[in-house]
């Protein structure tokens, strides 16, 4: 969320919505597609062999093209293999990363 969270929260201007997403987004109050749309992405990164056709069928309930389910899918899979990838071969995050991810936890800790 770190290097992601200063975009979002750019375009959402929603610092409060911005830490839900990032704490935990089943607390956000978001639409029913965004809620779908995270829980679709949560468990196919969590528990991806417990996906089904129900899973995908409920993105199609809240609006969802199947091109969108894809878009949603091949996201959150590529995302899933970089990090993967990233935390096995130990990268580390840049200075700069290191350091907006100290100054949010200084901020969360009233510093």
């Amino acid at each position: 969320m770190t290097h992601h969270g200063e975009s979002l929260r750019r375009l959402v201007r929603d610092d409060e919505l911005v830490a839900r997403l990032r704490d935990d987004y089943t607390s956000a109050q978001l639409d029913p597609a965004d809620r779908s749309m995270l829980d679709y992405a949560a468990k196919l990164t969590r528990t991806p062999s417990e996906v089904t056709e129900r899973d995908v069928d409920a993105l199609r309930g809240v609006g969802f093209s199947d091109r969108a389910i894809l878009d949603i899918a091949q996201i959150t899979a590529y995302f899933a293999f970089v990090n993967r990838l990233a935390e096995g071969l130990g990268v580390t995050l840049e200075a700069y990363w290191q350091e907006a991810d100290q100054q949010e936890a200084d901020q969360e800790e009233g510093r």
